[in-house]
């Protein structure tokens, strides 16, 4: 009998440990639910911005500890494996100034570009429309036999993306929230353990909230973020829409004295660009009116190509006839250019086709936010600034903002400070606002001086481009610029 209870006893004995153990265990997990998932950075926006400063964080010895996290909407395992034929290109491709290129490289991202989608220019044409005065843009004249001549480098965005992905795996450090969608973005509170009032908290679908030290908006013109930080962009919409499409070139490529060369012309309704791409093709970017831009869109392959070709040969009157037919564009070309002198290397190759499904547009707009920084809040490209296409800097500048910030940070970890406190980040705002106000500034007065067609601007603008053209020390001054020279890297 006594044997009997003891082994009862034994029994409710090892239940209750066993109910002890689970209820410990609950506990534990149920605290490390409950403890705050807090990074050093988090960056709201897998575009090449964000993903440059995070790539550029990883790869720096000083910061490559930091806990990081990066939100994305869209699925990046298909950006980081994306790939093309060598005859197909996308339709959305910028020009990387060396100076951003040179960054790249420092971070190690370079390398892992499709580098034979890469395609390096080394000379500009840039005329307008109305008077035909011109500026050419090139650096071998002055240069040294050994000295890289690169004005620009063309490539599609989703290469760029691409090789930054394949770069920031091969580091590591980085938790990827990828087909993500940000459902808010709070403020934490505080607790037993710690005050996370100030700190920012992003909310995902699905519960998770990713506490952040730092917290980037790298996410576009209509940044969650910038509204979370209650900063305003001001600017305006230009009522042009930006036409993009990828063009196939007579002959076999950009061949002879049109080789590496791009071409910009400024029209009545906004300039239109032809820039080169690898092989026999070049991207198109014209900036025109919304009804010039529907019919672009919606015109038989042979009367678009028509009336790109025109773009750069024909009157601006002529080409305004031509925009409007609904149709027969390319016989009314071939007619008008039988009564025009020809012009010979100064315009681009005669485009022969246009890539099927790349023919697109996007509304252009200015917007400037008032400040890029927060309390633990900092914006990098298109989230601070959006800027007229005219000049290609767009993406540029969002790497001037990382190559900015990264440093910044940098220099808050070897001083102690807090790299999401305001004053850390001053130095920052300091250091592009300005740089980005002027160069929008520029942009926006040349889209309003070009879009003049007649009147005593005209004349006055050609004066101008000529006299550049003719100041040799002038010109390499603002090639200089806008090549991005001078800009300091870690």
């Amino acid at each position: 009998m006594d044997s009997i209870i003891r082994r009862r006893t034994a029994a409710y004995v090892c239940r209750s440990c066993i109910q002890r153990t689970r209820n410990h265990i609950q506990q534990r997990a149920y605290s490390r639910a409950a403890q705050p998932d807090i990074y050093d950075v988090v960056c709201v926006g897998g575009g090449p911005a964000g993903l440059s400063l995070l790539t550029a964080l990883r790869a720096n010895p000083v910061t490559s500890h930091f806990r990081i996290a990066l939100v994305e909407a869209q699925d990046l395992s298909k950006m980081q494996s994306w790939k093309l034929p060598p005859d197909r290109f996308s339709n959305r491709c910028s020009s990387l100034t060396p100076s951003s290129a040179l960054f790249l490289d420092k971070i190690g991202a370079w390398d892992h570009l499709a580098r034979d989608r890469v395609q390096p220019y080394h000379e500009m044409q840039v005329w307008d429309g109305v008077s035909d005065a011109r500026i050419e843009f090139d650096w071998a004249p002055d240069a040294a036999p050994s000295a890289d001549t690169t004005i620009a480098y063309m490539t599609e965005n989703l290469n760029l993306t691409s090789g930054l992905l394949k770069r920031l795996a091969q580091l590591g450090g980085v938790s990827v929230f990828d087909s993500a969608r940000v459902e808010k973005i709070s403020l934490g509170e505080q607790t037993e353990a710690q005050d996370l009032r100030e700190w920012p908290v992003v909310n995902l679908a699905g519960g998770r909230q990713l506490f952040a030290r730092l917290l980037v908006g790298a996410d576009g013109a209509d940044s969650p973020v910038r509204s979370f930080a209650g900063i305003e962009a001001r600017g305006w919409d230009y009522g042009r829409h930006g036409v993009v499409a990828t063009l196939e070139l007579q002959g076999e490529g950009w061949g002879g004295d049109q080789m590496k060369t791009a071409y910009q012309r400024f029209l009545p309704t906004g300039p239109v660009a032809m820039l080169p791409l690898p092989g026999n093709y070049s991207t198109l970017v014209w900036s025109t009116t919304p009804e010039n831009a529907s019919l672009l869109k919606r015109l038989p392959t042979k009367d678009f190509v028509a009336l790109v070709n025109a773009a750069f040969r024909l009157r601006p009157t002529d080409l305004e006839f031509m925009h409007t037919q609904s149709k027969g564009q390319a016989e009314e070309y071939s007619w008008r250019m039988e009564h025009t002198p020809s012009h010979g290397k100064l315009i681009p190759q005669v485009v022969t086709g246009v890539q099927e499904g790349t023919i697109a547009s996007f509304p252009l707009k200015m917007r400037h936010a008032d400040t890029y920084i927060g309390e633990r809040v900092a914006l990098v490209g298109d989230a601070a600034h959006t800027i007229h296409p005219l000049a290609g800097q767009g993406l540029n500048q969002g790497q001037g903002d990382v190559q900015s910030l990264a440093k910044i940070i940098e220099y808050a970890v070897n001083h102690g400070q807090d790299i999401g406190a305001r004053l850390s980040l001053e130095p920052y705002l300091a250091e592009r606002y300005a740089t980005n106000h002027v160069l929008m500034g520029v942009c926006d007065k040349l889209h309003k001086l070009y879009s003049v067609g007649s009147g005593p601007l005209v004349p006055l603008r050609s004066l101008g481009l000529n006299a550049v053209n003719v100041l040799g020390p002038l010109k390499k001054f603002v090639m200089s610029q806008a090549a991005g020279h001078g800009i300091k890297v870690f």
